[in-house]
């Protein structure tokens, strides 16, 4: 290794533990697993496999929430459209905001959360590696199940929000809003067991010497993120079973005719909606606080006020839920009390983007695509941000509220804020996924391109709520004035649908050049600023050679430069002398496991008997009781597996180490 531990301090190698084979006690699954083909995918346990695969899944719903935006778009290009029938509008209408939400912008963070936290804070894997594995394996059961309704007789129709009573048996009686219910619950399941998951990674696998304090902005905005998802994603499986329960066994829990009051689930929704709005973003908000710096080749400013902003965000975003009622009669007192604290939660905001404008005040800037990207999320989301500071004047939120201004709002906002931090997050950690970076001149086309579309598409759409087009519409007649500005509308969504091609034509032709050319990608090519930048391109399996010891925050980058005299930085060290080879031997990992996968697959099951035959609740139990038995008679680590070459150990196994935190992180991978 090129560490010295004068460099690095002391140095953690776990070796394997010297028992022999450990053997399933079921008798299944025991034989030596493969490290490639499909069969290492399905199996996999490896935080980065699994990143890659939400990310992989994230991409595959995007392109059908697009396909629906395009649909709605073509519906809305002229008065009197006949492309969609009300029912079927009603349907894409509902599947586009749905799959957008919690099927791409959710798994999106989630795949760049599970592929980077530990890599930025010096651990070699997640706390609990098969729990990982089973929230990617249900949140996409829960995908699959609601898109199956297309092809079960009938989609949701009922809105992202699904607003009592029209989500009732009454005005819904088919099965789509069911398949809405047992999908979201599903996905749910999957946030919560990965919130539990990273979490404990964060407080308990950093690195020795990595405080709180010294963590990556990312990491911490992940962190509050996983805080958020912990506390919300249980308010609204709550009020997804208390629909379950009304549609599927004649309960009134909604149902007004018995004395119900529909706003309850208003208010369980908002309640888990609104910090979901930060869910969503706050992640983008970590990845561009990573690119600017390393863009801007200067120290992020004010990076506590960073932190700490990103946990007030966090902490407010729970009391102003009922911005989203303003118009639902709750009375002035909580309108006014909702107006104030909607007001409030602007502040720590706005200290992000006025950080993020000083650090790149007087920054030698590189305009590279990762900082284009950035650079979109902050100047679309202060537009965002801004349009939505006007909800929060309740009597300007009363007249606008089911206009298309709050379509713009929102898409300003999860588009222009959350999806382009996340493309620039692709941009920028790529070569270290994948070895190879995205050619950076059609990178740069691209990001003008989806730039210039989604300006013409969501800003006409401020002139038209202000105009007074109602939203949730699926025609509108000729003479009010809307023509014009919905069709430059539906000009523009061609445009970021012509953008996104161009997102994956970039993959293909960087892809294929890569492996024409045969050289191997550096491990450092941005010369970042945080621990993941120090293992190679790709990311081995054990991800460390050696655990570094941390003493200060971007303690990567200050083993590369020093300063001088004037505090000028000054390179100390090649970066060839402080990044790791990669070769470590002798390091086990957790288990490959196939039950995490039958175990998710149970719960579809169920879900479908719920709804069809509960005979097949029976069918689906079997499977999830068999998978719990297999996970918990499974060994945590197997010696047949072929990756003796890099990773933890289990607790229990004979380590050899220097550094007093790698026996924590040891324990924490056995789950």
């Amino acid at each position: 290794m090129s560490l010295t531990p004068t460099e690095a301090g002391p140095l953690a190698l776990p070796t394997g533990n010297g028992r022999g084979p450990a053997r399933n006690p079921l008798g299944v699954f025991s034989r030596p697993r493969t490290t490639t083909g499909w069969r290492s995918w399905v199996t996999t346990v490896d935080h980065k496999k699994i990143g890659i695969m939400y990310g992989a899944a994230a991409l595959v719903f995007f392109v059908i929430g697009g396909i629906e935006a395009l649909l709605i778009r073509v519906q809305l290009a002229t008065p009197s459209g006949q492309l969609l029938s009300a029912d079927l509008y009603n349907q894409v209408f509902t599947m586009h905001g749905t799959t957008m939400v919690f099927l791409v912008v959710m798994p999106i963070g989630s795949a760049l959360m599970n592929y980077l936290i530990p890599l930025q804070i010096g651990a070699r894997d997640v706390a609990f590696p098969r729990l990982n594995a089973f929230g990617f394996w249900v949140f996409l059961a829960g995908g699959l199940m609601l898109n199956s309704s297309w092809l079960l007789g009938h989609a949701p129709d009922g809105g992202w929000f699904n607003y009592a009573p029209n989500n009732g048996v009454a005005f819904s009686p088919h099965h789509g809003i069911d398949f809405w219910n047992m999908g979201l619950i599903m996905t749910g399941l999957a946030s919560l067991t990965g919130a539990i998951n990273l979490i404990v990674t964060c407080l308990n696998m950093r690195a020795p010497g990595m405080t709180l304090m010294k963590m990556p902005v990312f990491t911490w905005m992940a962190l509050v993120t996983q805080f958020l998802l912990l506390f919300a994603i249980p308010v609204l499986t709550s009020a997804q079973f208390l629909l379950m329960f009304d549609r599927l066994f004649g309960a009134n829990f909604f149902n007004v005719e018995a004395g119900a009051d529909p706003l309850l689930w208003e208010h369980l929704f908002w309640i888990f909606g609104h910090p979901e709005v930060y869910i969503m973003i706050l992640p983008a908000f970590g990845v561009v606080s990573e690119i600017i710096p390393v863009f801007s080749r200067k120290p992020l400013f004010g990076y506590p006020f960073m932190v700490f902003s990103g946990i007030a965000i966090g902490f407010m975003g729970w009391g102003v839920w009922a911005h989203h009622m303003f118009a639902s009669g709750i009375g002035p007192i909580s309108v006014a009390a909702f107006s104030v604290s909607t007001m409030f939660i602007a502040v720590p905001t706005g200290v992000k983007v006025l950080n993020w404008l000083a650090t790149m005040w007087g920054g030698k800037l590189r305009f590279s695509t990762p900082m284009l990207f950035a650079i979109g999320l902050v100047s679309m989301f202060t537009i965002g941000g801004l349009s939505g500071v006007t909800h929060a004047v309740s009597p300007s939120d009363t007249q606008q509220t089911d206009t298309y201004y709050i379509v713009a709002h929102f898409h300003y906002v999860l588009f222009g804020g959350a999806l382009l931090g996340f493309l620039g997050g692709f941009y920028f950690w790529w070569p270290k996924a994948f070895g190879y970076a995205l050619d950076d001149k059609l990178g740069k086309v691209n990001f003008w391109v989806i730039l210039i579309g989604f300006n013409m598409t969501f800003g006409p759409m401020h002139i038209l709520g202000l105009q007074g087009m109602p939203r949730r519409i699926y025609t509108y007649s000729d003479g009010y004035g809307f023509n014009f500005w919905n069709f430059v509308s539906t000009i523009g969504a061609f445009i970021i649908a012509l953008a996104v091609v161009m997102f994956f034509a970039n993959i293909v032709v960087s892809r294929r050049r890569a492996r024409a050319a045969a050289k191997v990608m550096a491990a450092d090519p941005w010369d970042g600023r945080s621990l993941e930048w120090m293992v190679p391109s790709p990311t081995p399996e054990h991800n460390f050679d050696e655990v570094p010891v941390i003493t200060q925050f971007d303690d990567f980058w200050h083993r590369k430069y020093g300063e001088d005299d004037k505090g000028r930085p000054v390179r100390i060290a090649a970066t060839a002398d402080v990044v790791q080879t990669g070769d470590a031997t002798d390091v086990h990992l957790p288990s490959p496991s196939y039950w995490p996968l039958v175990l998710a697959a149970g719960l579809p099951i169920v879900g479908y008997g719920l709804i069809y035959n509960l005979w097949l609740c029976l069918v689906g139990g079997l499977f999830v009781i068999a998978a719990i038995y297999g996970l918990t008679l499974e060994p945590a680590s197997d010696d047949e597996a072929p990756h003796d070459h890099g990773g933890h150990g289990p607790a229990g196994d004979d380590t050899t180490t220097g550094a007093e935190a790698a026996p924590e992180q040891e324990a924490a991978l056995v789950d």
